[in-house]
Formats: structure tokens, C-alpha cells, sequence
């Protein structure tokens, strides 16, 4: 049984979503070694939301509390939040209702910004990183692999999205109200993720020249000179703070501030770049960061004001009902299939056992009939035709309570009636690339 719970701007707070955000990457590891009945765990972690996928060993009695509470005691184990703090933050999805839920959310439906497109390439990158961790299982595999499809598929056959929408593209906007030409802002990117990057890009979309880059992890050189942009040292990096009319930070390398006021009133002696000495000018800063990349204490200084995700949140658009409910209409079909799909696989060793089991007893049978003189065959034609017609019928119905979400009614059957237990079937190869 696969089950998801989720924590995000829909029913947690700003602070409890960055408490999350500061969650280490032993979670889904955690998972795993606290209950056997937790046969694979896949972790989404974003600047909105904190999901754990997991899948639940089914004939275990209460899988699905047993589950949740696996998850809460592993979030509290590698982030120090108790599970009471958690209670009224997050929300359950089980069974079939979990694929159609990662499938919206992979496809932006969930998001601040319906469409917006970085949460497509996060949930490819939380399924590596449980691969990596060795965390995954079959049926989160495909999950994931196929919620990556479905997202491509709303994006080609839907609007939704295909102005490439997102918290960047908001936050700019927003900006646009205070700044009259891009081309003379003084810009300073604090960052150089693939966040970064897409600032970058909408930053020239909108006619930004003047742009520095910081990196709190030293990555500033190589990232500046890919995009032809300025690196600004460690050294240098308060001055230019000091004198950029729009900062943006969008870093995950630090889990504490990399911007505060001490970043903005660097001594005189220090000139920033492209700023005359003992120049004075009104700031916006915004903080795409989660955690907060940006000390709130900045928004205290005069000319100096601050947008960060929680404000954007706020001006978040209301969703465009066409364009949303064509997505969520295919959102809920590649849902269905994928469940009837994984029905289907799991009653599939089921019926091949009984099939089996009924062809053991046809061909012994058979072998009675031919040491009691079948010369001609006939026994043996009219044993093999009453086991195609008792296999018939239960294999037919097999598929169809898997189609409707029975697919344990039959496995339960078979066990009562003819004592037959399957195996879980073994784990398969992950693809290669769901990109």
C-alpha cells in the first residue's frame, strides 16, 4: 500500500514549512529502519511543501497508522520537531488517491503558482536521491517515473504552464511596481542553483544587464562565467550588497542567513561596484530561500524593503479554471491507469498461482488417466477443457476487481478457499532516466 504525508503551504505555516525545509537527508533512511513494515520511502522537500512517499507492507495489521507514524518519528528523529508540533500541519493520502495527488503536484497544480515549473524537475531529483539512498521500491519507481509523465503530458496538452510560471516569475512581477527601467537596476544574485538560474534568465527576460552573483559556497567564478555575468568574492561581497538596488537570494548551501543588515551598511570605506562613493538608494530584496536566506531584521532598515516567499504567497494568482480543470482532468486519468495498472500487477502472482495449482491437479489427473489405458486421449481433452473453464472465470474476475480497487478481495479468497500465500514479487530494476 503506498501512502503520502504531506506538509505544505495549504496546511502548514511559513515557519513550520522552513523548520521542514531544514530536514536532513536521513529521513527516508530513518524510515526504513524503524518499522519493517516500511518497504521503501521517497522524500519531496521544497520551499512549499514536505512529502514523504511510502510504501507499506500490506498484510500488516493497521499498515497505514503504522506508516504515518513511522514518518512523524523519523521527521522528529532528523529534525528535532516533535510529532505534537506537527499535529494539524499535515495531511494523509493512501491507496489510490496518492498517485493522483503526486501527479498534481508534479504537474503544479499544488503549487503557490498553478503550472509553475520547477516542481517537475524536484520530484525527478527526490526520486535519485532515494536511489542513491537506496531507499526506493517497485512500486514508488514507477510512482514517480510516471508522475513525470503525466507532468509532461499536462504541460503539452493543457495551458497550464506554458507561460512558465513560478515564484520567480511572481516575485518579479511584484517587483515590476518599484522599478521603472530593469536595465539600470544594480542586481545581485545571492545563489547559483538551478533557482539561480531561472532567476537569471527571467532577470534578462525583463531587461537586466547589471547583474553580480554571490555563492555562499564558492561556486560564484564558474557560475558567472558560464552566464557572462560578474563574481563577487567573499571579500568584496558586503560592499556590493551595500550598493545593489535589487538583491534576490535563491541559495540552499547555508541553513542560516547569508543576508543581513551587517551586509548592508559595509563600512564607507568600501566601495560597491558600480555605485559612487557615499551613494544612498532604496533597496528591494527578495528572498526566494527556504530556510530564509535573508535575516527578516533587513526589513527593518531604512530604504530597505523585503519580499520573501511568505508575501508572495499572498499574492499568489487565483488559478485560471480552464487551463486547471483540463489539468486536473488529465492529472486524474493517468492516475486511474496507474492504478489499475498496479492492481493488476498485484493480483497477478495470485492468479498465476492458482492457475498453476489447478494445472498441477489437471496434469496428475491426467497421468491417473493414462496409466488406467487413455489410449485415445479423450480423458485427457476433457480434463484440459474443465481447467481451461474453472481458470477462466476467477482469472476474469481477478482483473476486474483490480479495476475497481478489489484486487485484496481476490488474493484473500484464493488463500481461504485453496490455502495458496504468494511471495512479494521481486524488486525491479529503476529506469535509467525519467527525465
Amino acid at each position: 500500500m503506498l501512502l503520502c504525508v504531506t506538509a505544505s503551504h495549504k496546511t502548514a505555516s511559513f515557519d513550520m514549512l522552513e523548520r521542514l525545509s531544514r530536514t536532513p537527508d536521513d529521513v527516508a533512511p530513518n524510515l526504513l529502519r524503524l518499522t519493517t513494515c516500511v518497504q521503501g520511502a521517497v522524500v519531496l522537500s521544497t520551499c512549499n511543501r514536505f512529502e514523504a512517499y511510502v510504501e507499506v507492507d500490506e498484510p500488516v495489521t493497521a499498515a497505514g497508522a503504522v506508516g504515518v507514524e513511522a514518518v512523524l518519528e523519523a521527521i522528529e528523529q532528523s529534525t528535532g520537531i516533535p510529532t505534537a508540533d506537527l499535529d494539524g500541519a499535515y495531511t494523509v493520502h493512501s491507496g489510490r488517491r496518492v498517485a493522483e495527488h503526486l501527479f498534481a503536484v508534479a504537474s503544479g497544480l499544488e503549487s503557490v503558482v498553478p503550472g509553475e515549473g520547477e516542481i517537475a524537475g524536484q520530484v525527478r531529483r527526490a526520486l535519485t536521491a532515494a536511489r542513491k539512498d537506496g531507499t526506493t521500491s517497485p512500486a514508488l519507481e514507477r510512482l514517480f517515473q510516471r508522475a513525470s509523465q503525466a507532468q509532461r503530458k499536462v504541460k503539452n496538452v493543457t495551458a497550464l504552464g506554458r507561460a512558465g510560471r513560478s515564484l520567480v516569475r511572481l516575485s518579479l512581477e511584484l517587483a515590476d511596481s518599484r522599478i521603472a527601467d530593469w536595465a539600470a537596476e544594480r542586481v545581485l544574485l545571492v545563489g547559483t542553483g538551478a533557482y539561480a538560474a531561472v532567476t537569471l534568465a527571467t532577470l534578462r527576460e525583463r531587461g537586466a544587464v547589471d547583474i553580480s552573483v554571490y555563492s555562499p559556497s564558492g561556486r560564484a567564478e564558474l557560475f558567472a562565467k558560464k552566464h557572462g555575468i560578474t563574481a563577487v568574492s567573499d571579500a568584496d561581497y558586503a560592499g556590493v550588497a551595500t550598493g545593489s538596488t535589487l538583491l534576490i537570494t535563491c541559495t540552499n548551501a547555508a541553513e542560516e542567513p547569508v543576508l543581513g543588515p551587517e551586509h548592508l551598511q559595509a563600512p564607507t570605506a568600501t566601495v560597491a561596484v558600480g555605485c559612487p562613493m557615499g551613494a544612498t538608494t532604496s533597496q528591494l530584496v527578495i528572498d526566494l530561500g527556504m530556510p530564509r536566506n535573508v535575516d527578516p531584521a533587513v526589513a527593518t532598515l531604512e530604504g530597505v524593503a523585503l519580499l520573501d516567499l511568505e508575501t508572495i504567497r499572498l499574492h499568489a494568482p487565483l488559478d485560471e479554471l480552464q487551463a486547471t480543470d483540463a489539468a486536473r482532468s488529465v492529472v486524474r486519468d493517468a492516475a486511474d491507469t496507474f492504478n489499475v495498472v498496479s492492481d493488476r500487477q498485484a493480483v497477478t502472482p495470485t492468479v498465476v498461482a492458482f492457475r498453476s495449482h489447478i494445472f498441477a491437479l489437471m496434469e496428475a489427473e491426467i497421468e491417473r488417466a493414462r496409466s488406467r489405458g487413455d489410449e485415445d486421449g479423450r480423458v485427457e481433452q476433457a480434463m484440459r477443457h474443465l481447467a481451461g473453464v474453472l481458470t477462466h472465470t476467477p482469472t476474469t474476475r481477478a482483473h476486474e476487481l483490480a479495476a475497481d480497487g478489489r484486487g485484496a478481495e481476490f488474493v484473500a479468497a484464493l488463500e481461504t478457499v485453496y490455502g495458496l500465500t504468494v511471495d512479494a514479487p521481486a524488486a525491479a530494476a529503476p529506469a535509467a532516466d525519467i527525465a
